[in-house]
């Protein structure tokens, strides 16, 4: 369903062991809104919601709720550090279009 690229494993990694609140996973999801119609949220999670689907790569959880997984199915997520900025990059092959800011998918 979803790929983790080892960048992104790395840098979640370190996200979830140096977290204060105890963290077992990353919730990833897509809410109405953004540049394009739809903006990809993510944030460390203490565990999976009765309707998640839990998808396990390179030791992190990720949970994405029912209603996001047709829109995620597929997507590759990248950490890049770049002099623009470093963050998450999703490559999406549901989206119809998305917007410069890699955080917002039509």
């Amino acid at each position: 369903m979803i790929n983790l690229t080892d960048n992104a494993i790395n840098t979640l990694k370190a996200a979830i062991s140096s977290t204060a609140q105890p963290a077992s996973g990353l919730r990833i999801m897509v809410e109405g809104g953004g540049c394009e119609g739809f903006t990809y949220k993510m944030d460390l999670a203490h565990g999976p919601n009765s309707d998640d689907a839990v998808i396990e790569q390179g030791g992190i959880k990720v949970f994405v709720d029912s209603a996001s997984q047709a829109h995620l199915n597929g997507t590759t997520i990248d950490f890049v550090v770049s002099p623009e900025g470093s963050g998450f990059r999703f490559d999406n092959p549901n989206a119809k279009s998305s917007c410069s800011c890699d955080k917002s998918c039509r």
